[in-house]
């Protein structure tokens, strides 16, 4: 059986005291790299390098999802065989 002891306590505590502060560093690098993606994707975009992500690009085909489900293949079926998530062969047969 542990004693709990002051000692015990005050550990627990500083290790709280420092995740904390992981946490919140962690927390602060996420937004200063957010804020420079943005930054440098508006000064591609003034210099016309940027173009984003192509409207209509998809990681499969599409209509492949369509006729594996109508040969009668599960969700995991036709994303294994597509490369895909199940989610993204649910988006395929919803659209």
């Amino acid at each position: 059986m542990h004693a709990i002891t002051r000692e015990n306590v005050f550990q627990a505590v500083q290790r709280q005291m420092i995740a904390a502060v992981m946490l919140g560093l962690a927390e602060i690098e996420l937004e200063f790299r957010e804020e420079r993606q943005a930054a440098g994707i508006e000064v591609a975009k003034k210099k016309g390098v940027y173009q984003g992500r192509q409207k209509g690009t998809t990681k499969a085909k599409p209509n492949r999802a369509v006729e594996l489900r109508a040969k009668g293949l599960r969700l995991d079926e036709i994303a294994q065989a597509l490369g895909t998530s199940r989610r993204t062969v649910q988006r395929y047969l919803r659209d």
